[in-house]
């Protein structure tokens, strides 16, 4: 990547930022690109010089933020560890991940409400992939007699869902950081899938 391809990138993230932020304050269709422009010292039309509209911006930040979760879980799995260690620092990025972007991921709760046509599709794609690689790793501790024998969909399902509602009831005032729900959440969902040793 060039120095203008990363000076480029570079603004439009920083465009996502403020434009998430201010639609998680006021909602998608009371948000304005004035105002998404105003917040960064910007015109509108430098803002539509990275962005078609605003729907393409909403967009762009949803296909970030699940790239950079892929790009998170891609880079654990590349990791010479052990495969219980593997998913433990999946689930663990995966709630810290979800706090540090809360306002951006609770925007795209519902993707297919904010969404349609290849722009949905894509979407649902990349989730699709997150949750696939989730599979690999319990298909794979399973295959291994690490993990329980278990229906792998299902429980993928369990495990992402507990993930997910950590952003309806966290608080940052609370007694425990993030990294340490996180860590804790990590530990009590593995229980499902580890297999309990055998008392002699």
């Amino acid at each position: 990547m060039s120095l203008r391809e990363r000076k480029a990138a570079k603004k439009k993230k920083e465009i996502i930022q403020s434009a998430v932020s201010i639609i998680g304050e006021r909602g998608f269709h009371a948000t304005t690109m004035e105002e998404i422009a105003s917040k960064l010292l910007m015109t509108k039309g430098s803002v539509y010089y990275y962005f078609k509209d605003k729907q393409d911006l909403l967009y762009q930040s949803q296909k970030m933020l699940l790239e950079q979760s892929i790009h998170n879980i891609e880079t654990i799995i590349a990791e010479n560890s052990d495969l219980q260690e593997k998913l433990h620092k999946v689930l663990t990025l995966h709630v810290e991940y979800l706090l540090k972007e809360r306002t951006g991921f609770e925007i795209g709760a519902k993707p297919e409400q904010l969404f349609s046509g290849e722009q949905l599709n894509e979407i649902l794609s990349l989730r699709d992939q997150y949750s696939r690689y989730i599979d690999q790793l319990i298909q794979n501790g399973i295959e291994a007699g690490v993990f329980q024998d278990v229906n792998v969909k299902i429980v993928r399902n369990l495990i992402l869902g507990a993930l997910n509602s950590v952003i309806e009831w966290y608080s940052f005032e609370g007694l425990k950081s993030k990294t340490e729900i996180a860590d804790l959440i990590s530990d009590y969902l593995l229980r499902i899938l580890t297999k309990v040793s055998s008392k002699a």
